[in-house]
């Protein structure tokens, strides 16, 4: 989402941390969100609250914080606590990535072949520790590399991925102010099978990978949780700014997770995809870091769809002065 004055958006930011797993995504200045339409569209502006809609209170999560690296006492199962330690030596960050992403892997498997629409808690827990690992391994880069050269070939290609998509987005976010995360506005995604229906259904309309369509949703805003307009008036689960949504919406509701998906295939249609996703994806926004990011989500995605399951349960951070401090999910 390029940013109209140099800065990252509140929600973008939240978004970014939440994705990048830095400093925290919520919303996206993206230019398909931004930028009023004019001409051609590739050069015009184109886990669980216990209550839905009311995610738990803030708090201050940093790495190494925890009492232990694995399973704490009241977690579900095998799954760390919310604030387990991340270990910092690669051969232990790699045996924990490794068994946390084989047991997220079969988790989410449990999870769809029930008939529970909401994820259970196991899973959630499963997924915010992924998350966590991938933050702290975008924070450093040569205890990324050494552990990656430690990991499976499977989990090696989507750590890969991972830690790209995570440093790209850390590079873009900015600190915001503690009465910017108050004004956040956040709710319980709708469930990732429906969101998932949308997305298909929109890449049969326009040709438009659901993989992409998803990277771009986790990205702008954590899949819905990042219920704040942009500082630029960016609104909606797919940030549209109005211009651009009057060409584009095709008379839909921005604030619709069917609609926004739908309108997010159709002008990423009209700005070169599926032929060229990097063009389509920098019309959406303006920087290469961006695309690099929302491109090695898609593909991690695209590898095993599970990691869809696992994006839908990271949760938004966003980036004080002081460090992350974690807006959704179990405490």
């Amino acid at each position: 989402m390029r940013l109209a004055h140099g800065m990252i958006a509140a929600p973008l930011v939240a978004a970014l941390a939440a994705c990048g797993g830095v400093a925290g995504g919520v919303t996206g200045d993206s230019a398909a969100a931004r930028r009023p339409v004019s001409g051609d569209p590739r050069t015009a502006a184109a886990p669980s609250s216990p209550t839905p809609g009311a995610p738990p209170a803030a708090s201050t999560a940093s790495e190494g914080a925890g009492a232990s690296e694995g399973a704490a006492a009241g977690a579900p199962g095998d799954a760390p606590a919310p604030d387990a330690r991340i270990p910092t030596d690669p051969a232990r960050l790699a045996a924990a990535l490794h068994e946390t992403t084989t047991a997220l892997g079969r988790a989410v498997d449990a999870w769809r072949a029930s008939s529970a629409e909401q994820p259970p808690q196991q899973v959630v827990l499963l997924a915010l520790h992924h998350q966590r690992v991938y933050r702290a391994m975008a924070r450093d880069a040569t205890l990324a590399q050494r552990t990656i050269k430690k990991l499976p070939a499977a989990t090696a290609a989507q750590a890969r991925d991972n830690v790209t998509a995570v440093g790209k987005l850390l590079s873009m976010a900015r600190p915001i102010t503690a009465a910017q995360r108050k004004r956040m506005r956040l709710a319980e995604p709708l469930p990732a099978e429906r969101l998932r229906g949308y997305m298909t259904r929109a890449e049969k309309r326009f040709g438009v990978e659901w993989e992409v369509l998803a990277a771009i949703m986790l990205v702008e805003t954590k899949f819905g949780r990042v219920r704040s307009a942009s500082s630029s008036g960016a609104q909606g689960p797919m940030q549209f700014m109005p211009g651009t949504w009057s060409a584009y919406g095709l008379g839909g509701n921005v604030h619709d997770a069917r609609d926004a998906i739908l309108a997010a295939a159709n002008y990423l249609k009209a700005s070169g995809a599926p032929r060229d996703y990097r063009r389509a994806v920098f019309a959406y926004n303006h920087d290469t870091r961006y695309v690099d990011a929302v491109l090695a989500h898609a593909r991690a995605i695209r590898r095993d769809a599970r990691v869809y399951y696992a994006y839908y349960n990271w949760q938004v951070f966003t980036l004080s002065a002081k460090g992350d401090v974690r807006m959704t999910g179990p405490r």
